[in-house]
């Protein structure tokens, strides 16, 4: 079927390549035509259905009759106006005819403020070839311009055969597909076959892509189609669903600002993005692009070049913890098929390497950024991190920054994640950025490395002078650009106070912990990496009360053989130097798949085969598990626990593994086997399972999301999962009379563990292990040295008492 495509407004028509943007005019976004307005109305070209109009109202994308998508984007580099100048006259979804308006445009400030008017109107969609005529001359609105028509329209409509599966899903992830989780989700499909795609507003796109699906504008409870054709076309799609509807651990966050105007008080407002105050002179952080030159020596050896290249980043170390994450997501983004597939075509037009990488980059960015989805928009910076990363490996460049001095707040317009460890090295006090938003890698990097960071706060700051002191207050959301004296006397006093604290709490970390009438209660640390042990003992750390094993088996295609795992358990053994260690055997299903381990689809992943109930349905993977803790530490250290517990039941059948596994490697020594309570039946239980466990330890977070049936992972309802909440208090305290009633210890290892305010209930209930995140140990044991037993019961019976979970609160704040 062929459309008919007339000029949505009147104007000067042009071709493509006269457009003042690559993306536009080497055709990245498709092939089409361009009008330079006289009139800010936008019509419809045709008779379509409106697929999306941006947030900011800058461009809108039609499905034609014959299933072509077409982009109208309404200037270049307006998206940053935020919407401002721009009226939406449709909907999402809407049925439109030609000359329907779509869009109001007030030109004159809108051509005051972007980089041109000129308006690209490109099929984005593939298998459609576009006819042109009468370019390069003015039109009327509604005079016809382009014939589009499709190349293989019986392919399109192809029975897929049997093999092939499909199914629809809502995506739970608060900030949508973003870079991270459109890196599992390619990840996750590396064992399979299958042509798998991913169907949102009308439009397709490849799983197999970051990029496409970074463009396809996947938002927070979209429904999605998710379709597969091949041999395990099933298989591939239940574990993407399944992978989905699990959330992928990831959390929600406040909304990105849009650019901040000045403020009457004089102060610069922004986001926070990492919490913290800072004083220090300005540093205007202005990287440069590497120059590239354009033409190449040949295609065979550019691409091997760009092959090369991309080898060496891969084989680059990654590290541990967020910077781990990340590195995994741009791997991910080296590797995706339609960059390499984009960069392939310049190549083959004669271009350089670095040239071609450039240009694929910034093109798909331009698809991202053309979304209008600030979430999204914030990805592209990890876009232009393995851009510059491969040009810089293409042209032999050396990579070094500026340096700022140590004690500077750092400014730029955007950070990039690779920026950030010289950054870090060199002392930054604080970062503040014009973009980005609190989503963005760079500012997951700085909250872990404790560098207060505030973004989105407007041009404004790239126009503060060098060398001036500024006042970075990100828990306020603020930058005053010319503190008062009194201002900045009272954020000294406040930071000496802070570093005098925090170096008498890392000196005392050192001792055990002994409560102040002489109670003693051990401090352990979660873990969940090899190289985390050591940092966390020279930080107090008395042992570890959860090693998280999944750091062994998640962002692979293949489980870890037993040698792997007693190698990396050996190593934190080590790092402990004989301290206990308390690893925790395999906890996946629920909010925590692995693409490679059978996972059947599940309606509510979070009651289903997770925990213990995957471990003991694979027995064979547990008692790999099991020999490969007990070889790699030493018996004086090794302590195992148990996750998703939930009677005794499942307790014995775990034991029973674990003695074959003991008697077959000669161990003679009995091994601590205790259990995590998790579930509101081991609470009830706990008496029954405290008779066979030797230890039980409380994980809060799962407790108290299925004591409250309120889900940590919905962004709907998280606000309600407090584990100081009354209901999970009493489940603690019965978790902690069974416990007592056979002679066993009770720890906490979830999130509540490192609330030094909480500290001083959990005690009361009859706690005697807290294990916490490593930086929080230091504050922690000096909370707890402060306390006595008296006290801390008479508030936990107190607390118990209480109703609701601000009861609790007032009450630990005094107020209640």
């Amino acid at each position: 079927m062929i459309v008919h495509l007339h000029a949505p407004m009147a104007g000067w028509a042009l071709d493509l390549a006269q457009v003042p943007d690559p993306v536009f005019a080497e055709r990245m976004m498709g092939e089409g035509f361009a009008i330079d307005p006289l009139e800010g109305v936008i019509r419809a070209p045709c008779d379509a259905t409106v697929i999306a109009v941006a947030p900011t109202r800058h461009s809108v994308t039609l499905k034609l009759a014959n299933g072509a998508e077409l982009l109208i984007h309404v200037g270049l580099e307006t998206v940053a106006l935020a919407g401002d100048g721009f009226t939406a006259r449709v909907r999402d979804g809407e049925t439109v005819t030609l000359g329907q308006v779509l869009l109001e445009v007030d030109l004159d400030p809108v051509a005051a403020r972007a980089r041109s008017l000129i308006t690209p109107i490109t099929v984005t969609s593939e298998g459609f070839a576009v006819t042109l005529h009468g370019l390069d001359a003015r039109v009327k609105a509604g005079d016809p311009l382009a014939d589009i028509a499709p190349l293989a329209t019986a392919d399109v409509a192809a029975d897929l055969g049997e093999d092939t599966a499909r199914c629809t899903i809502r995506v739970p992830l608060p900030s949508g597909i973003h870079a991270r989780p459109a890196a599992r989700i390619v990840t996750a499909l590396k064992p399979f076959t299958a042509e798998v795609t991913l169907s949102a507003h009308g439009k397709t796109a490849n799983a197999r892509s970051i990029v496409a699906l970074l463009s396809a504008g996947i938002r927070h409870d979209d429904e999605i189609e998710i379709a597969g054709r091949g041999p395990d076309a099933r298989a591939a799609i239940a574990a993407l669903a399944t992978l989905i509807e699990k959330g992928m651990s990831e959390e929600a966050h406040q909304p990105v600002a849009p650019v901040a105007a000045p403020a009457p008080d004089g102060l610069i407002h922004g986001v926070r993005a990492a919490p913290g105050l800072a004083i220090g002179p300005v540093f205007q952080f202005r990287p440069t692009d590497v120059a590239v030159p354009e033409q190449g020596n040949g295609a065979p050896a550019e691409s091997g070049a760009l092959a090369a290249a991309r080898t060496q980043l891969q084989a680059a170390g990654n590290g541990h913890g967020p910077g781990a994450d990340i590195a995994a997501a741009h791997r991910a983004l080296i590797d995706d098929p339609e960059l390499l597939a984009a960069a392939q075509r310049l190549i083959a037009q004669g271009k350089s390497a670095a040239f071609a990488w450039r240009g694929a980059i910034r093109g798909h960015a331009e698809a991202i950024r053309a979304t209008g989805d600030r979430l999204l928009i914030e990805r592209i910076a990890d876009l232009k991190d393995i851009e510059r990363q491969i040009v810089a490996l293409l042209v032999g460049a050396d990579t070094a920054m500026p340096i700022p001095p140590r004690g500077a707040i750092l400014i730029t317009d955007e950070l990039l994640p690779s920026h950030f460890a010289a950054l870090t090295d060199a002392g930054v006090a604080g970062i503040c950025t014009a973009y980005g938003g609190p989503t963005a890698h760079a500012a997951i990097l700085a909250a872990s490395a404790g560098i207060p960071m505030l973004v989105a706060t407007g041009t404004a700051v790239l126009e503060l002078e060098e060398g001036n002191e500024v006042l970075l207050d990100a828990d306020r959301a603020t930058l005053d650009p010319a503190p008062q004296p009194a201002a900045r006397d009272a954020a000294a006093a406040q930071l000496r106070r802070q570093r005098d604290r925090a170096t008498a709490e890392t000196a005392a970390a050192q001792d055990e912990c002994v409560m102040a009438d002489g109670t003693r209660i051990e401090i352990f640390a979660n873990l969940a990496a090899s190289a985390d042990a050591a940092p966390a003992v020279a930080l107090g750390a008395e042992g570890c009360g959860l090693l998280r094993t999944e750091f062994l088996f998640h962002d692979r295609s293949s489980a870890p053989d037993e040698e792997e795992q007693r190698a990396a358990y050996a190593a934190v053994a080590a790092g402990l130097a004989g301290r206990p260690l308390i690893v925790r055997t395999l906890d996946i299903g629920g909010d925590k798949p692995v693409a490679y381990l059978p996972f059947p689809h599940e309606e509510n992943p979070a009651l289903g085969a997770r925990g213990i109930r995957f471990s003991l349905a694979n027995p064979g993977l547990l008692a790999i598990q099991f020999r490969a803790i007990l070889r790699g530490v030493p018996a004086g250290q090794c302590r195992i626990m148990l996750p998703m517990v939930v009677d005794a039941g499942e307790l014995a059948a775990a034991r029973a593994i674990l003695n074959r596994v003991r008697a077959d490697l000669g161990i003679d020594i009995p091994i601590p086997l205790g259990v995590m309570v998790e579930t509101p039946a081991a609470a009830l239980l706990a008496d029954s399972l405290a008779r066979d466990a030797d230890f039980l330890s409380i994980g809060s977070n799962d407790l108290t999301q299925y004591a409250l049936a309120a889900d940590r992972g919905n962004p709907a309802v998280a606000a309600m999962v407090d584990a100081l909440h009354p209901a999970v208090l009493h489940l603690i305290a019965r978790a902690a009379e069974g416990a007592k009633a056979h002679g066993r210890w009770l720890g906490v290892c979830g999130g509540i563990a490192s609330d030094l305010a909480a500290a001083p209930i959990l005690i009361g209930l009859g706690v005697t292990e807290l294990s916490a995140t490593p930086a929080t140990i230091p504050g922690l044991k000096a909370a707890v040295r402060a306390l006595d037993m008296p006290t801390c019961r008479a508030l936990a019976a107190k607390a118990l008492s209480m109703s609701t979970a601000a009861g609790v609160r007032k009450l630990l704040e005094g107020t209640g």
